[in-house]
């Protein structure tokens, strides 16, 4: 059986699937991997422990192909990761210099906040299409360059190499230092006018041009796997895409004015703008989403970074629930939330309110309050920043938004999707492939090794799953929103 597979690099765990030319998923594995929280607001990965994540969910996902299939034939390679998180690298050693820093690192706020001081953020959104938040690669890099012995010089000799986590995985796979126009327009130092490293934001930003990787296509062969232990040589590696893009192209979001919102770790809503950029007055992101034969797709962006972080801290932290699934369980015992919201700022508030330093809260406790009501409350705050993104999107686009598609690991939970429908007051729909991260980045790397001919295959493949109409009335809706706005105000 002929196959592409897809390493999808996320925040919390590695998933290695195998997608057959009918786009069946004949395989599919997950791993997870620890964070480190060395102080309070920082937030690390050691990338050995990513690589092994990888190794061991390619291994399961092979070994069940081939239980199933018999003899596996890979025609390539797509990676999608988590977009932000970056780290510099030993060109000759491939050692890392320090741990990588987490998209979620809230560590370089305070220098972020002397970017906006000193006047710089109208040229930053000019340029890149983001607003200066420690969200992004850019003041990361900065801080590790500033912070590890010798690493400025070593980057401006070409010494040591940056990358976010897909030019890392490149690299280790097949020694190629490159990265993608999705993924480089997450950095604050790439123009996506231009679609090249931007010279005025690196010089602001102290970042080395010598350290930084060459721009590719998302589709289109690089080179080929080298001896890893893991996986055979000489395959191509032919896809890329930060997840979220990724999850946009696996959603066939092709038209303009098509979105998606993915519901991972965080949970985050693109729509498609088509050729055009478009700069946003409502706190959204402008992007790239892919760039094809050297045409660029542009899409806007809203942020929410805790989603399913929030079920896992309820797990984790709290320990109200053992596993993330039980969730909706939990929150189906109760009718509503019994007045509690929660406002799941962990890690500071994205869109529309950019706030760093926002942390979260529980607010409107009685004695009356169960942890089935902080659970149902836990899903209701997480789909109330949802609704403070579109409203942002619909304020940009002077339009209502028409169907938003929904995908991820916390969109299973119906409970919560049907909600979301209500409170957004907009028909969503769920595709029967909800790991539509993993599936963009096998699609590029098919149309890049000419597996799939050309984007209609992937939207011949698109099937929905559910739907969800809403049937909340008004006044409910207001209600609901006006209790989620007292609750924003108290962080």
């Amino acid at each position: 059986m002929q196959v592409i597979v897809a390493i999808d690099q996320g925040t919390t765990g590695s998933t290695v699937m195998l997608l057959d030319k009918t786009v069946n998923v004949v395989a599919s594995a997950n791993c997870e991997f620890p964070n480190y929280y060395p102080q309070p607001g920082w937030v690390e990965h050691d990338v050995a422990d990513i690589w092994d994540s990888i190794k061991q969910a390619a291994s399961k996902a092979y070994q069940q192909a081939k239980e199933q299939h018999g003899t596996i034939e890979t025609l390539g390679f797509g990676i999608t990761n988590q977009r932000e998180t970056c780290l510099f690298w030993d060109k000759q050693t491939g050692e890392p210099i320090h741990r990588a820093l987490v998209w979620q690192d809230r560590r370089t706020a305070d220098y972020c906040q002397q970017l906006k001081d000193a006047g710089t953020e109208a040229t930053f959104k000019a340029k890149t299409g983001l607003v200066l938040d420690p969200y992004f690669s850019g003041t990361k890099a900065k801080w590790l360059l500033d912070n590890v012995e010798g690493a400025r010089k070593r980057a401006e000799a070409g010494e040591i190499l940056f990358g976010t986590i897909d030019t890392w995985l490149t690299w280790v796979l097949c020694g190629e230092h490159v990265t993608d126009p999705s993924n480089a327009s997450r950095t604050l130092f790439f123009n996506i006018h231009t679609c090249d490293w931007d010279d005025e934001l690196l010089s602001i930003l102290g970042i080395p041009r010598a350290c930084l990787p060459r721009i590719v296509d998302n589709a289109g062969v690089v080179g080929k796997t080298k001896s890893t232990g893991v996986f055979d040589e000489g395959i191509p590696v032919a896809g890329f895409a930060g997840d979220q893009q990724s999850a946009l192209f696996g959603q066939a979001c092709f038209a303009t004015g098509a979105a998606k919102c993915t519901y991972g770790t965080g949970a985050f809503v693109l729509m498609n703008t088509g050729s055009q950029p478009i700069a946003s007055d409502h706190g959204l992101l402008t992007t790239i989403g892919w760039r094809l034969n050297g045409k660029v797709t542009y899409a806007l962006e809203g942020s929410a970074f805790i989603a399913g972080a929030a079920v896992q801290w309820l797990r984790d932290q709290l320990g109200i629930i053992s596993s993330a699934p039980e969730i909706e369980d939990l929150a189906k015992t109760v009718a509503d939330s019994g007045g509690a919201s929660f406002v799941p700022a962990l890690t500071g508030l994205g869109t529309p309110h950019w706030n760093p330093n926002a942390r979260g809260v529980i607010c409107g406790l009685t004695q009356g309050v169960t942890k089935a009501h902080i659970a149902r409350a836990t899903l209701e705050g997480v789909a109330m920043q949802i609704v403070d993104i579109l409203k942002a999107m619909e304020q940009d686009l002077g339009a209502p938004l028409a169907e938003l598609k929904l995908d991820g690991g916390m969109s299973n939970n119906n409970l919560m999707m049907q909600f979301q429908a209500d409170v957004l007051n907009v028909v969503c729909s769920r595709p029967k492939v909800l790991e539509t991260t993993a599936l963009g980045s096998a699609f590029l790397a098919g149309l890049g090794v000419g597996f799939w001919e050309d984007q209609q295959a992937i939207v011949d493949a698109w099937v929905e799953d559910k739907k969800f109409t809403p049937t909340m009335t008004q006044q409910q809706r207001d209600t609901h929103v006006a209790k989620w706005e007292d609750a924003l105000k108290r962080v």
